[in-house]
């Protein structure tokens, strides 16, 4: 009863603040919010309430990223009161989803260790994912035509972000899981977010080319390129940056990196791909430094530059994202979540995700699939791939309200499914006159993993055992010592 009062301080203390800045603003005249200063402070002000409210995840489950949108609402409500103008955010919202993607993938590239003992859970997300990912995609395309009466390959296009797991939510959400269901679903959030744009782009490429053959072969061809290119870069970029003595130098890899998506983007390449594999060099490099080119590796300034990287690599993710989705919370239009057929249509696809889901778990897992069955959020990459349908393609008759309902609804749906695994491991802990075992994410809005332990076996042998949380991996959940 206590933690459950000190978490409702916590959320009513909140919500008074967000009540207090949004009457300071209501109140402030003739104060310019888009003077320079104003900008400032808003953005300062933004920063510091994400900072509260990753604090608030960790003790309430809630996620973060629902009180950033809730932000944004409130944010839009308080312009619309002073009568500003209303603003085209789209353009930022698209660079800013953009960067946050690279920096997530990345960030999750970096915690992605190719051991042995990590096969079994690496292969096991990716299966779930590629499972859900189909299932999700061509069952929503069916409700899409049967509802909107379109042709199915256009409904195809508008189900693929909506079947892609959004891993900017359930990175930051899981940090209270245990060892193994924490890694499985990070990387199951990744590889959906990778594989879902390389479904996207594939039928985007399909109607381009008017052949699937056609686009078939320039898929094949340009994912063995992505491939090359990315090793390639990867190994000249850890070569170059380990000899670099000056201070300067984190940003201008995240720079060249970005360079490197944009360009891969343009060359019609799968650029997530080479900052995936980037990460997994960087992190692996014991692995892919053997041989003829051990000799060529600094295996201390490399570490050194790892661990640096990816301190900047999360505070920069906490950053985009925490705008990201302030921003997307300002755009949102209420008046949609009022439709019938929007309410209809959302639940069906709310429905049949997490059957798709529970059925992919289940074909992969023979353990418990509980909480992960819930945590299928939509968030960042769904509305990312929206902005990219091009305009051929596009449904005149597909209400946005949709797409933010399904997003709202995910998210609160995993909280619950979080809330719920929480309080079970509570009250495991208290038969057993133990605290719950919890994973200390230090801080770092659930995604220290890469400095957590990480000694996670199997329970069961061969790449289909369960995850139950029960895994023998080398002691408790916290491993049996530190990365570095």
């Amino acid at each position: 009863m206590e933690g459950l009062y000190g978490k409702s301080q916590i959320i009513s203390t909140t919500l008074n603040f967000l009540s207090y800045m949004n009457n300071l603003i209501l109140l402030s005249g003739g104060f310019d919010i888009f003077s320079s200063y104003g900008m400032i402070i808003s953005a300062s002000l933004i920063v510091i309430l994400s900072y509260f409210f990753n604090i608030i995840a960790k003790k309430t489950n809630i996620p973060s990223v629902l009180m950033l949108i809730f932000t944004g609402i409130l944010i839009k409500l308080g312009m619309d009161a002073m009568h500003i103008e209303e603003i085209d955010f789209f353009p930022i919202l698209e660079v800013l989803g953009i960067v946050g993607l690279i920096m997530i993938v990345l960030e999750a590239a970096l915690d992605l260790e190719l051991r042995k003992d990590k096969l079994p859970i690496i292969w096991r997300a990716m299966v779930v994912a590629l499972l859900g990912l189909l299932i999700c995609a061509f069952g929503i395309a069916f409700i899409i035509q049967f509802f909107i009466e379109v042709d199915y390959f256009r409904a195809l296009i508008y189900a693929t972000p909506l079947a892609i797991m959004s891993s900017a939510i359930i990175i930051p959400s899981v940090g209270n899981l245990v060892e193994d269901k924490k890694e499985f679903m990070i990387y199951e959030s990744t590889f959906s977010d990778i594989l879902g744009i390389m479904l996207f782009y594939f039928l985007i490429g399909v109607h381009e080319s008017g052949s699937m053959g056609a686009a078939s072969f320039d898929f094949a061809s340009s994912l063995v390129l992505t491939i090359l290119v990315s090793l390639a870069a990867s190994y000249l970029l850890v070569l170059v940056f380990q000899n670099i003595t000056a201070h300067v130098k984190l940003f201008l890899l995240i720079a060249i990196l970005l360079l490197l998506y944009s360009v891969g983007k343009l060359m019609h390449l799968s650029p997530l791909l080479i900052i995936l594999i980037f990460g997994m060099v960087l992190t692996n490099e014991q692995i892919f430094f053997r041989g003829p080119l051990e000799k060529w590796i600094k295996r201390d300034k490399v570490k050194h530059i790892e661990e640096d990287f990816y301190i900047i690599t999360i505070e920069t993710a906490f950053l985009i994202r925490t705008f990201f989705f302030v921003i997307f919370g300002i755009t949102i239009s209420l008046s949609s979540l009022l439709s019938f057929e929007v309410l209809i249509v959302s639940l069906l696809i709310i429905l049949l995700i997490y059957a798709g889901r529970y059925l992919s778990l289940m074909l992969v897992s023979r353990g418990n699939v509980l909480p992960q069955l819930f945590i299928a959020p939509r968030g960042l990459i769904t509305i990312l791939l929206f902005f990219a349908i091009p305009k051929a393609l596009e449904i005149e008759d597909f209400d946005s309200g949709i797409l933010l309902f399904i997003i709202l609804v995910s998210s609160l749906v995993m909280t619950l499914g979080l809330i719920s695994d929480a309080r079970s491991g509570d009250k495991i802990a208290m038969s057993i006159g133990d605290s719950p075992v919890r994973i200390d994410t230090d801080g770092h809005d659930g995604n220290d993993s890469h400095n957590d332990g990480h000694g996670g076996g199997e329970k069961d042998g061969g790449f289909f055992g369960g995850f139950d949380g029960n895994s023998d991996g080398g002691g408790d959940s916290n491993g049996d010592g530190d990365k570095h």
